[in-house]
Formats: C-alpha cells, structure tokens, sequence
C-alpha cells in the first residue's frame, strides 16, 4: 500500500442523503488501495466508518472543496458530486495520467445510472446526444483528450496544483469548475479527459427539474462567455441562443413578407427532424424517444433563453 500515493477523495453535499452514502460505498469499493473519504455536508453530527465528516454550514460548493483540499492528507485530490459514484477503477485509472508532471488534471464522463428511473435516462439520453455537440463527450464514453473544461462531478488533480491555481472559486455555482480549469490552464498544466475515468452520475428528472439544471448551466456559461471567455465562447455554447434567436427573427420576417414562412418551416422542420434522429440514434422504445425528442427541443429552448439571460447581465447572484 505505501508505494501507492494517498488521494483524498472529497464529496461536497448539502446533507448525507441515500445518493451520498451510495457515493461513499462507491468510493470504499475501490480497488485503488490508499485513500481518504472526506465529506462536506451543511450540518451532520453522523458517524461514518472510514470517511471523515466535516461540517461547513451552507456555503457555496468551491467554498467547500477548499475546506476539503485544506484538509486533505493526500498527494492527489479526488472531487466527486454526492449524487455520483465511481466505477471501481476510478483513481487507478485516473492515477496513470496524473503521474505525468505537465497533467495538472484529469476527468472523464459521468454516465447515467441503470438503477435511474426512466425519466432521468430520458434526461442522461438528452445530453449524450449528437444534438448537444461536443459537450456529448462528458455523458458517454469516448477516447483520451486534452480538454479545457472537466466537470467537478469528475475531477481528480495533485493537490499542489489546485492550491497553486488558487482554489476553487466560492462565488460562483455552476461553473467554479470552468473557472478552475481556466486557472490551471494559467500555470502552464493541461487537462485531460478520458474515457477510462469513469463516474456514474444520477439525472434530474425531465422535465422540469431537468430544465431548471440547465437553465442554470445557460444563464452562467452565457455569463461567463463574456466575463471570462477563455474558454467559455465556443460554437455549441452559441448555438441554441442561435436557435433562439432565429425562431424569433424568421417568425417576424414570415409576418412581414409572407414567402419567406416556407423557408422557415424547411428549416424548422430540418431540426424537428434532426433531433428526432438523435432520439431514434439512442434507443428504440417509442415512448422514450418521445420523451428524449421533446426533451432536446425543450433544453435546446430553456439553454438558449438563459445564455441569454446570461449574456446581458452585470453580475449573477449565488
């Protein structure tokens, strides 16, 4: 065990609900053979074999990773969302690129459950789908690349390079983790995602809870485009305010010069088409290719209208 580097894992919760106590299973079946559990919750005076619980109050979740990675005994910090578990191979897996020193960290997807009900793999089915780009890559299992952007539900880095990048920003939620990333792309470090660096994430369910975790995700990726658009201006993040804003534009010039509507039901058609592909791609059940086509559109619509939002704004609110 000891030539193995200790890694601290830290799961950042509000309370230790039955999704986190399934992550800290996850985490203590392992087959990596020297690591910490460190678990963040508001409030808790739970005891817990192996893991040790400390509560922060509620703050922000950068706030408390920081109080994680102030914590942690570990060579290497292990973040991980409480309503996610690893696959066994996790950190061993994680760990063959990290013991590079120009890794400053590594990621890799965070798949959608079995054990989720059927409107939360309409949910997973959504964001896997050609129809979000190349943000599919984080929902389904790809090839190793370099990236600029992990997501914090999957996210393992040397403990001295996020103390070197300055922590986790406490401010903002969602995205500390694209700003994270943007700070130890500053240190000279790059980034890696792959495919062998598994998770496996629960859904919100579509549809509304679904839609508001993304109307989140748009309003600050919009938010960020402007303020730090290092590596938040990329086509896809754009295109559904496109989509948006092509609806809004063609409608008025259809009112206005009436053979213009038959090029806009072309092109309306054209993605009612495109995205029902994308369900039919993924699975054959007619109901869950309903619910997945519906729920590309929906997302597409609520995305776009919060990048927006996003866009406009002096500041976003915690």
């Amino acid at each position: 065990m000891s030539h193995k580097p200790l890694i601290s894992i830290i799961i950042p919760c509000k309370e230790i609900d039955a999704y986190t106590k399934e992550s800290i299973i996850g985490c203590k079946n392992l087959d990596y053979p020297n690591y910490e559990i460190i678990v963040l919750p508001d409030q808790s005076s739970e005891n817990i074999d192996g893991v040790r619980v400390l509560p922060t109050g509620p703050i922000s979740p950068g706030a408390k990773r920081n109080i994680g990675v102030r914590e942690a005994n570990g060579v290497y910090c292990a973040f991980i969302d409480n309503d996610a578990y690893p696959r066994q191979d996790w950190l061993k897996n994680a760990l063959k690129y990290l013991e590079n020193s120009q890794i400053g960290g590594v990621g890799g997807p965070g798949l959608t459950p079995q054990t989720d009900n059927e409107l939360q793999k309409a949910g997973g089915y959504v964001l896997s789908s050609f129809m979000v780009g190349n943000l599919s890559n984080r929902y389904k299992t790809k090839s190793s690349f370099e990236s600029d952007d992990i997501h914090s539900c999957n996210f393992i880095a040397p403990k001295s390079v996020i103390i070197e990048a300055g922590g986790w920003n406490e401010k903002y939620w969602p995205g500390e983790d694209t700003l994270m990333c943007l700070a130890i792309k500053k240190i000279g470090k790059k980034l890696i995602e792959s495919s062998d660096v598994i998770v496996y994430h629960h859904r919100r369910s579509l549809f509304r809870p679904h839609l508001k975790q993304h109307s989140r995700f748009g309003e600050h990726r919009g938010f960020f485009a402007k303020k730090f658009p290092q590596n938040s201006v990329k086509p896809t993040y754009f295109l559904p305010s496109a989509l948006v804003l092509s609806l809004v534009i063609l409608t008025v010039i259809s009112i206005i010069y009436r053979p213009f509507t038959y090029l806009e039901l072309v092109g309306i058609c054209a993605y009612l088409l495109s995205s029902l592909a994308a369900a039919f791609s993924q699975v054959r059940s007619a109901r869950l290719i309903f619910l997945i086509w519906l729920g590309i559109i929906a997302t597409h619509l609520v995305y776009g209208l919060y990048f927006l939002s996003g866009l406009v704004k002096r500041d976003l609110k915690r």
